[in-house]
């Protein structure tokens, strides 16, 4: 593919505006009510196997405000190269949110796999665990539009941060400590090639 990105990591294209777009300076589901997971997310086929194989247990640690009929969890699957299987499945919307979304804000994988003494993102979807990240067309970026709808997260008073400090764990998981250590690297070589300070760079 064609491409106007000239970094590769472990086969993905490096957007450098994952340096440069403000961000708030961690989740906080305490502030926000888990905004950006409303709208539900696009899993992988495979992801939502994985999901459904453990819906006894899932059904468990749901309330009131979610639906624990696992047949309206997901929506048919679409064909997007950007997930390893070829195919996305998205989450359905209940009750104005994600059905793996509680009243609290909380998500009920992440919820359930760390009662359960598991590593807390073993059943959550890729995509909600990067947010605000994406990989879009082969090209990890910032994901600006859905960035642009949540209340909190968008506000540039909030924004003391930066997408790659705020998101160091995330992008450690995605790309394992050496692909990380080679996105620091680039991050370098990127402000030196620009010559900004990006610690002081204007969001972007």
């Amino acid at each position: 593919m064609q491409t106007m990105f000239e970094k590769t990591i472990n086969g993905m294209f490096i957007d450098p505006l994952i340096f440069t777009q403000k961000f708030v300076k961690g989740c906080d589901v305490c502030i926000c009510s888990g905004e950006c997971c409303y709208y539900g997310v696009y899993t992988d086929k495979e992801e939502s196997e994985k999901i459904m194989a453990e819906k006894e247990k899932i059904i468990r640690y749901m309330d009131d405000s979610q639906t624990k009929d696992s047949e309206l969890w997901f929506e048919e699957p679409q064909v997007d190269n950007d997930f390893p299987s070829g195919l996305a499945v998205g989450t359905e919307v209940h009750n104005e949110k994600c059905v793996f979304l509680d009243k609290q804000g909380f998500c009920t994988l992440q919820k359930m796999a760390m009662a359960e003494g598991e590593f807390k993102w073993k059943y959550k979807p890729l995509y909600c665990i990067l947010f605000p990240l994406v990989i879009s067309e082969g090209v990890l970026t910032v994901d600006d539009e859905h960035l642009n709808d949540m209340h909190y997260c968008s506000k540039l008073d909030n924004q003391i941060s930066t997408v790659f400090d705020a998101c160091k764990n995330e992008l450690m998981f995605l790309l394992g400590e050496k692909g990380f250590e080679e996105l620091d690297n680039y991050r370098k070589e990127y402000f030196e090639k620009v010559e900004i300070d990006g610690s002081n760079i204007e969001a972007a």
